[in-house]
């Protein structure tokens, strides 16, 4: 055990920078992973956690103030019910933040769906204009117990007696109204009430929606949401990132493993005497294995614990979402579990791909078999004499044929330092891609930067308004309602925008403009909720009126999960010759400040214009900048450990040539350029094979994700040529830089010191 602890040691003196690089790169792929679980229970537990304790409802119904929601009681599967509850929508103000709401009057604290105080307490009898606000929709207006919110237009004013957690669908703005419980009394103008019910069976909720509409009849209902909306929405951009934190995370992990695997086989064809000699004196194979198993398997498990414990220690100090994603996932059940199996995990792959190459060291023979001489890997080709016979320079030709002749370990080189350069081609179509929603909004179904609902304006005094300011370039007249799809059993966002004249600019993904009569273009999660394709004719009802329209597009939808049809405000007034726009989306000229806009609009309305930003789901993904940002650099160390090896292998593989190359007359300097070529072709490939492969997995796998959210496909945008062949630069001229030194040093050997060297 002595022998084995004194070579270990020697050989980490001998290689302290290929250890340090391996430690680091475990670190940071094991805190990928840790990172990613986070995320994923932050994205799920906090949500669950809410709905548990707040026994929350299922289902979610909006009617009519004339419904009979009475029987919905009586229902089979349904537990128990929450309301009904009168409901008004209305907008509230604060330290000049405007944000839509919907008032429910609430006589009592609830026992289902009871929101869960997080500061303040409930309402007071006394206080007739107390009211308690949803966590989120007090975030946005800055509001907390004691504030007062002002309805504007109105004169009247509400004090905020606290802040509480709900597990029904949370404000988002331009979207999603906030929710606002307040005593009944304050909810004047009543427009419908809303019930909720909470099922014995979860599964059921399609079914159970279903018979409710049935029971009410489709006229009485003007939404539908269900628990499973309510957790797809909490989850949102936590849950992408995780996935992206697992899947570059993963993907590391397997780079690391096959470059410590090429490390050991490089090192083990390097010590074949070294080997030999230990077995000379008595080490049997299975401690020869050991010595190599072992000292790896040190080397990422001192990674393993360091990212751990960095983790647990300082996680939750990281800035922004990171930061809060760990620290509640630290007070989850299963924290503990995760924080040892993830690292335990890792420490195992790269042990298993260790002890592979490991294993061959085992098999070396105590007396080393002389191995057969052979000019530079192999006999020379054809194609490589004449380019000799051309005069080309040798250095170019040797160094062609050193890199791709020797059989299977060249592909395996080459493979294995492609990886990580692929992976890093993904994560920079992620930038670019987050990059797109930024700087070009409107490829990816963000044509317009406001809107506005105007009160008391006619159509067009509210349009005059608008274009008399100089940075609006348009102004689109809109509609949006809720729409029961059929079989009653989920709503969808039905939009009305622009008209034949002036049609509302979709980014369009497949198919084409919606410009006829009853033709409308919709989202990714609108096809996939139904069924449908482009082309089909599809029916919804819009209270008790059915709507039917044809898809001839699919749209790219941001909002909605992607849940959304629209088509021009003219073809819904063919149905409803009253129908008249209840807001504006506004497009704005280049250059212009969302924010300065909205500030002037809102002036010049005098109170009668709420003047929203359109949201931009690049504002939920700005943690994503960072963690791209930190992948690359594991990425490149990764694949800085591979090259390493690679120049290590080409180095020794020179060593018995390096007796023949001086006989036919090269020079030292000619012999480094040899190596020096050999490892930028072999780079060369590398990035091709990396580039080629990675542009187009990168929009595979961000295309997949927009379906899976419902955005739809055709959001990916590849990282720039220009970019590409930086980085295709700096890898190759990286390589050859790192390689020229260890071929220098090799090229002056003595000539005695070469009769020895074994490839």
């Amino acid at each position: 055990m002595r022998a084995t602890l004194r070579w270990a040691h020697s050989d980490l003196r001998t290689h302290r920078g290929e250890a340090l690089f391996l430690v680091l790169a475990t670190a940071g792929i094991v805190v990928s992973l840790l990172l990613a679980t986070a995320l994923f229970g932050y994205a799920t537990n906090p949500w669950q956690r809410v709905f548990t304790g707040a026994r929350g409802a299922h289902v979610w119904l909006h009617t009519g103030a004339s419904a009979d929601t009475g029987k919905l009681a009586g229902l089979d599967g349904v537990e128990s019910v929450a309301g009904p509850y009168p409901t008004a929508s209305t907008t509230l103000a604060s330290r000049g933040t405007r944000a839509s709401v919907e008032l429910r009057g609430t006589p009592e604290r609830p026992a289902v769906a009871r929101p869960l105080l997080t500061s303040g307490h409930w309402l007071d009898p006394a206080n007739p204009d107390g009211v308690v606000l949803e966590s989120r929709l007090a975030r946005a207006l800055l509001a907390a117990p004691g504030d007062t919110l002002t309805l504007p237009g109105t004169g009247r004013t509400l004090t905020v007696l606290g802040i509480a957690d709900s597990a029904e669908p949370r404000y988002r703005a331009g979207e999603q109204a906030g929710l606002v419980w307040a005593p009944p009394a304050a909810v004047r103008n009543t427009g419908g009430q809303v019930i909720g019910l909470r099922l014995t069976n979860p599964d059921d909720t399609d079914y159970a929606v279903q018979r409710a509409v049935t029971v009410l009849g489709s006229g009485a209902v003007s939404e539908v949401s269900t628990w499973k909306q309510a957790r797809a929405e909490a989850q949102g951009d936590n849950r992408l990132l995780g996935q992206v934190l697992g899947l570059f995370g993963l993907g590391a992990l397997v780079a690391a493993g096959l470059a410590v695997h090429g490390a050991i086989g490089t090192r083990i064809r390097g010590h074949l005497r070294d080997i030999s000699v230990l077995k000379a004196i008595g080490f049997t194979p299975g401690q020869v294995v050991r010595v190599f198993l072992l000292q790896h398997l040190a080397y990422a498990l001192l990674g393993a614990v360091a990212a751990a414990t960095v983790i647990q220690a300082l996680g939750s100090l990281i800035p922004g979402r990171l930061g809060d994603a760990v620290g509640v996932w630290q007070g989850l059940p299963g924290h503990t579990v995760a924080l040892f199996a993830v690292p335990v995990g890792a420490v195992l792959f790269i042990g298993a791909t260790t002890g592979l190459a490991a294993w061959r060291a085992g098999r070396v023979p105590p007396v080393p078999v002389p191995r057969r001489a052979a000019p530079l890997g192999g006999r020379l080709s054809g194609a490589a004499r004449q380019a000799l016979g051309l005069r080309l320079p040798p250095a170019l030709v040797l160094g062609w044929h050193r890199a791709f002749t020797r059989r299977l370990r060249s592909p395996a080189t080459v493979a294995r330092l492609a990886l990580p350069l692929l992976l890093i081609v993904v994560a920079m179509s992620a930038w670019t891609t987050i990059d797109r929603f930024d700087s070009r909004p409107e490829q990816i179904g963000l044509p317009t930067a406001l809107t506005v609902h105007a009160a008391d304006l006619t159509d067009p005094d509210a349009r005059t308004l608008l274009e008399r300011d100089p940075q609006v370039a348009a102004a689109y007249p809109g509609v949006e309602v809720a729409a029961l799809v059929p079989g009653q059993t989920a709503t969808i966002a039905l939009r009305g925008l622009g008209t034949h004249q002036d049609p509302y600019p979709y980014a369009l993904a497949e198919g084409r403009t919606a410009l006829g009569r009853d033709e409308a273009v919709a989202g990714q999660g609108l096809l996939e909720l139904l069924d449908v394709k482009v082309g089909d004719w599809v029916r919804m009802t819009v209270g008790d009126q059915p709507q039917i329209l044809h898809i001839v597009g699919r749209s790219i939808e941001p909002e909605n999960a992607g849940r959304v049809i629209s088509t021009s405000l003219d073809t819904l007034r063919e149905n409803d010759p009253g129908l008249g726009p209840t807001l504006y989306e506004l497009r704005l000229r280049p250059g212009a400040d969302p924010a300065e806009v909205a500030d002037r609009l809102a002036d010049a309305g005098q109170g009668r214009l709420d003047v929203h930003a359109v949201p931009n789901p690049a504002d939920g993904l700005s943690p994503l900048r960072g963690v791209v940002v930190g992948l690359i650099a594991v990425l490149a160390l990764i694949g800085l450990i591979e090259l390493l090896t690679a120049i290590g292998g080409t180095v020794r593989e020179g060593e018995r040539d390096l007796l023949a190359l001086k006989a036919i007359g090269l020079s030292p300097r000619q012999i480094t350029a040899i190596t020096v070529t050999s490892t930028a072709f072999t780079a060369l490939a590398a990035v091709v094979i990396g580039t080629a492969v990675g542009v187009p997995l990168g929009h595979w796998l961000i295309d997949s994700q927009g379906r899976s959210s419902g955005i739809g496909a055709g959001i990916a945008q590849g990282p720039p040529a220009v970019l590409l062949l930086l980085l295709g630069t700096a890898a190759v001229t990286g390589a050859a830089a790192l390689a020229a030194v260890p071929a220098s040093r090799a090229a002056r050997r003595r000539l005695a010191d070469t009769l020895s060297a074994a490839a």
